[in-house]
């Protein structure tokens, strides 16, 4: 055998070198050192890849690689870290604050978190409440509990929240000072003083609304359920039925947003669902105190409508 089969040998190209210091060498100066694969768990060192796999499948060396959510020990299988981190309370806090982030494990600690610190996003500090959404919030704050009833009936002196509530308290019928008083005939005495069409649609000709009561028959009954002939809504009692079609819902629409700078364009068929609109804030135009103040003058005043 040639002396030189056992020569070292370069482990990237083919030199060989008559000693191994000179073969280090080499290697170093020209950076040809073979890549190490190591084992994950133990300090072996392969060749290959391949190698190195194949060893840590046999004696099992696979490096734990899935970490606890809290104190990252690290596990072999999900099963494992799940079994640890509910033996040690380590899952890891998902629910969040709605302000600043912070992570709870429970609704009822986030909910204790934002109260304690006002981080609702939709709070009211006054009453300490968080709600769901701004909408929310908003009927909250336009509620009684903040608004008290001081709105009241001139006729009857009841008292209401808002502008909107003794709208509809005239526009219904229901004020015994004030029976006369109903939608068709608040329309009259608003259309007299809107020549302009500022809150009512301008028609050729007005039609006053017949004052009928209706009642169904039991030929709306679909088998199931009782149903409106008109929009479909079906109703679990002919009463339910009855009260919907004799309510406004399908009668015209002849009031409209002031709104005209934005062109809101949005229409009603009461006056009560138009101050609910304003009071709303929805298109901006007025600030809920102001639609407080302009019932009056619209309910009670003599001069022309106008809403600024």
């Amino acid at each position: 055998m040639d002396d030189h089969d056992h020569w070292p040998e370069c482990e990237s190209c083919d030199r060989t070198f008559g000693s191994q210091r000179a073969c280090d060498q080499h290697m170093n100066d020209t950076n040809h050192w073979a890549p190490r694969f190591e084992c994950e768990t133990c300090t072996k060192e392969f060749r290959s890849e391949n190698a190195a796999n194949q060893h840590m499948r046999d004696v099992v060396h696979w490096a734990p690689k899935i970490p606890c959510q809290t104190c990252g020990k690290r596990f072999h299988t999900q099963n494992a870290v799940n079994q640890h981190m509910d033996a040690l309370g380590h899952w890891a806090p998902k629910i969040p604050c709605e302000t600043c982030g912070r992570k709870f494990h429970t609704q009822d600690a986030v909910h204790q978190h934002m109260r304690e610190q006002a981080h609702y996003k939709n709070y009211c500090k006054r009453c300490g409440l968080g709600f769901q959404n701004k909408n929310n919030l908003q009927m909250h704050l336009t509620s009684k509990v903040h608004r008290g009833t001081n709105v009241l009936c001139p006729f009857c002196k009841v008292g209401y929240t808002s502008a909107s509530g003794l709208t509809h308290h005239f526009e219904t019928g229901a004020c015994p000072h004030a029976p006369k008083l109903n939608r068709d005939t608040i329309l009259n005495m608003i259309r007299q003083r809107d020549p302009h069409g500022v809150i009512t649609n301008k028609q050729i000709e007005w039609h006053k609304e017949k004052d009928f009561k209706y009642s169904v028959t039991n030929r709306a009954f679909n088998g199931s359920y009782w149903e409106c002939y008109i929009c479909h809504d079906e109703f679990s009692t002919k009463p339910a039925l009855n009260a919907h079609i004799n309510s406004p819902v399908h009668k015209q629409k002849v009031y409209r947003c002031p709104n005209s700078t934005k062109e809101c364009g949005k229409q009603f068929v009461t006056l009560a669902g138009l101050f609910n609109h304003l009071e709303s804030e929805a298109c901006a135009f007025m600030r809920f105190e102001k639609v407080q103040q302009q019932v009056k003058c619209v309910l009670q005043g003599s001069k022309l409508i106008t809403f600024s």
